[in-house]
């Protein structure tokens, strides 16, 4: 049934000259079923420059808004059109409004976990790779850092020359990783490294041997010499992680970390987008087009570049 229902997908696939991505938190299936696999970086990236004409993204709701707006000629497909972020859902358009009044001066960043909406009243987006390069590359001191305060205070204690105004929100999934789930781990495992995403608390955070985006923890845990991990994200990059590393070991703090939007999409789901062409992302195009710049400009200033001015 399953290997029917691939093929399946596999021909729709080819015949309406349509790609699929998959975020790593998604389900191994789908991961194992997507042409390009990646953080959200690295799809934004696949999608902006892709030759096809359809993209099935599957991953969460911010992630379609952003290939469309840099894609606006393209159609984008969610195979679960609820599948949203919570953290995301925190920031609103009327905070943002207020707080810009209050810092006018204040270069205003979002993190991509962030809607269209939010988006178009922000200067840069960032994303946990690239977020410390681009801010270290605009000369601005005083930084609005939306939605999380998790991602925007590790980037604060990189750059401490430069003033940041963190929003209140966060990912509750790595939100509400324990110190005391690391510990355990580490009694059982004592030479394991601590590998950790800039969404976790500071005190998870300082806990760490190393801190980075899932792709940065992949490589990382792939490139080293040890064989123990603690690996503080989602779950779902394990698939990958033990793809690349299938003699070395991964522990999860708490045993489970479980996106439960990015764990909604099935292959029935994806079967049934493409066949149907249903759950198309569609933005205004007045808010496309102010988040455009925004998105343009975390491509921009990703690159090795010295004090760029915006």
């Amino acid at each position: 049934m399953i290997i029917n229902l691939i093929e399946k997908i596999e021909k729709l696939k080819n015949e309406k000259n349509a790609i699929i991505l998959a975020h790593y938190y998604q389900p191994l299936e789908i991961q194992e079923l997507a042409d390009y696999v990646g953080d959200s970086y690295y799809l934004s990236e696949i999608a902006r420059d892709c030759k096809e004409e359809i993209i099935v993204f599957c991953g969460v709701k911010f992630m379609g808004e952003s290939a469309k707006i840099l894609s606006p000629n393209k159609t984008i497909l969610m195979p679960v059109v609820d599948a949203g972020c919570p953290m995301a859902d925190m920031a609103n358009e009327e905070g943002i409004v207020k707080l810009k009044k209050e810092y006018p001066n204040a270069l205003v960043v979002c993190y991509i976990n962030s809607t269209a909406e939010v988006k178009s009243h922000c200067d840069v987006a960032v994303t946990s790779s690239s977020a410390l390069k681009i801010l270290n590359n605009i000369d601005k001191d005083q930084i609005l850092f939306i939605p999380d305060k998790n991602l925007g205070g590790y980037i604060e204690e990189k750059l401490p020359d430069k003033e940041f105004i963190l929003w209140d929100g966060y990912c509750k999934y790595h939100n509400k990783i324990q110190e005391s789930d690391i510990f355990d781990l580490k009694l059982k495992y004592k030479d394991a490294k601590v590998l950790v995403h800039p969404e976790c608390r500071r005190e998870i955070r300082d806990l760490a041997d190393y801190i980075g985006s899932t792709s940065g923890i992949i490589n990382y845990a792939t490139s080293s010499e040890e064989n123990d991990f603690i690996i503080a994200t989602e779950e779902g990059i394990l698939h990958e992680l033990i793809k690349k590393n299938p003699n070395k070991n991964f522990y999860i703090p708490g045993n489970r970390i479980c996106c439960e939007d990015m764990k909604k999409t099935t292959l029935e789901d994806v079967y049934k987008t493409l066949l149907n062409m249903k759950n198309e992302i569609t933005i205004e195009e007045d808010i496309r087009q102010k988040a455009l710049n925004c998105l343009l400009n975390m491509h921009r200033y990703a690159g090795d570049k010295n004090e760029v001015t915006i």
